[in-house]
């Protein structure tokens, strides 16, 4: 179970309390061995993966690769149902564990990538590139990876990919349009694996952070089709006012010109034995949020589980809902707990400490009612470039509106709010199913 390192100081209230309370169940649902045990199981010969059977019979070797957030939780799931059945594999995560296993566990960063998640990304290649029709490749592809297995194309330096991050994330670049730039300067991304894994059989474990569950913008999309274009790369930078580095720049200019293959479409015969299992997803935290609020006795409805935009203005809409809630009933009645999930931006205007929970947390804040609290979490433990989950805020969090603004203006959300002991910090939780805001109206 998640632990919520500083709870007792936080769930000072009820209304608190409860929010904790469904922001512990949401990322305990979605962590990797119960979300894996549910999912997956060994009968003979026979793997069932959700929903599909995949006949071992003609499988000379399972090999297990991936990468993400949630990467070493869903490796450690599959071992204990698969075993020594798994003949090699690795996956690159930001917190590695120890010990002997089947599958290789290796460090790389996020969110911008590293050398050590190129290395990591070159293992991979190692592995996957002699298998056949007889092998079975477990692909588990997970939030975070798109960082996390960097793997530049030719012509394109590590330093490229950093900085283009870098400028894009800045710059609040939404996921698609981040994640169309990455698929261009990358060998693995869009497709890549499936390519690198033809002939073999390639099942994919998905545990996704993208709101609408877009199986080519998850991670940037390693084993499925992929429809965005060079093209669309260079619309991105230049509609979020980023000049990259020159080999950046030429690249997608030539393969935009025609002169580089595109990445493969839907119709492309990579494709022809890739299966794709999306196993755990924003809902998979907000339903089992919702059911620690029903058992306490609240109404409850879901806003929406695809929230996104400007955190701070997506915070707006959240404190109307309340103030709807407490003067009319609509859309329920009071006391109510509103859930959302998705993902929202900030656009970095200073120097402080922020990310999109905080800021949602913060913008919310100033405009509370009385009666309303609100916990906004990154499900994956690690909000933005921060140390922290998110934040906790209720009527009594901002006692100087115009102090609250000025932070905000400074993107320094969490410096506000770590003052005033409103910060929720849990570490690395080991899963990533994007954003979950629990807002609680007494």
């Amino acid at each position: 179970m998640v632990s919520i390192e500083n709870e007792a100081a936080l769930g000072s209230t009820s209304a608190r309390e409860t929010a904790l309370a469904c922001v512990r169940a949401g990322i305990d649902a979605a962590r990797p061995d119960r979300v894996v045990a549910d999912s997956v199981r060994l009968d003979g010969n026979r793997l069932h993966v959700a929903d599909a059977t995949y006949d071992l019979s003609g499988v000379d070797r399972i090999v297990a690769v991936g990468g993400g957030k949630a990467a070493d939780g869903v490796a450690d799931a599959l071992e204990a149902v698969l075993g020594d059945l798994i003949a090699t594999g690795a996956v690159v995560t930001p917190d590695p564990s120890d010990g002997d296993q089947h599958i290789e566990r290796l460090r790389g960063h996020h969110p911008v990538p590293s050398q050590a998640g190129v290395e990591g990304t070159d293992r991979i290649h190692e592995l996957v590139a002699d298998a056949d029709e007889r092998t079975l490749v477990i692909a588990i592809v997970t939030g975070g990876g798109s960082a996390l297995l960097p793997a530049p194309a030719e012509g394109i330096t590590l330093s490229d990919l950093q900085t283009t991050t870098d400028a894009l994330l800045d710059a609040g670049a939404e996921i698609g349009a981040l994640n169309a730039v990455r698929k261009h300067l990358s060998t693995l991304k869009g497709g890549g694996l499936a390519e690198l894994a033809a002939p073999a059989t390639v099942v994919g474990l998905v545990f996704s952070d993208v709101v609408g569950n877009d199986l080519s913008v998850i991670a940037s999309g390693p084993t499925a089709p992929d429809e965005s274009t060079y093209g669309d790369a260079l619309d991105a930078l230049d509609r979020y006012g980023v000049d990259p580095p020159d080999a950046v720049r030429e690249r997608l200019d030539a393969g935009a010109a025609g002169d580089l293959p595109e990445t493969p479409r839907g119709d492309d015969s990579v494709f022809d034995r890739v299966t794709n299992h999306v196993l755990a997803d924003g809902f998979t935290a907000i339903d089992a949020a919702r059911e620690v609020a029903d058992d306490r006795g609240y109404d409850t409805c879901v806003l929406s589980s695809s929230v996104r935009g400007e955190a701070r203005e997506a915070a707006l809409t959240h404190v109307a809902v309340a103030e709807e809630v407490g003067a009319t009933g609509n859309p329920l009645d009071a006391p109510a707990v509103v859930l959302s999930g998705g993902e929202t931006t900030v656009t970095v205007r200073g120097d402080g400490a922020g990310g999109p929970n905080a800021e949602f947390a913060l913008a919310a804040a100033v405009e509370l009612p009385d009666r309303a609290t609100l916990a906004c979490v990154d499900t994956d433990g690690k909000d933005g470039s921060s140390d922290f989950a998110g934040a906790l805020v209720d009527g009594d969090t901002v006692d100087d509106a115009r102090e609250a603004r000025a932070a905000l203006g400074n993107s320094d959300a969490y410096g506000y709010l770590g003052e005033r002991g409103a910060v929720i910090s849990t570490g690395a939780t080991g899963t990533n199913v994007n954003d979950l805001r629990v807002l609680v109206v007494e």
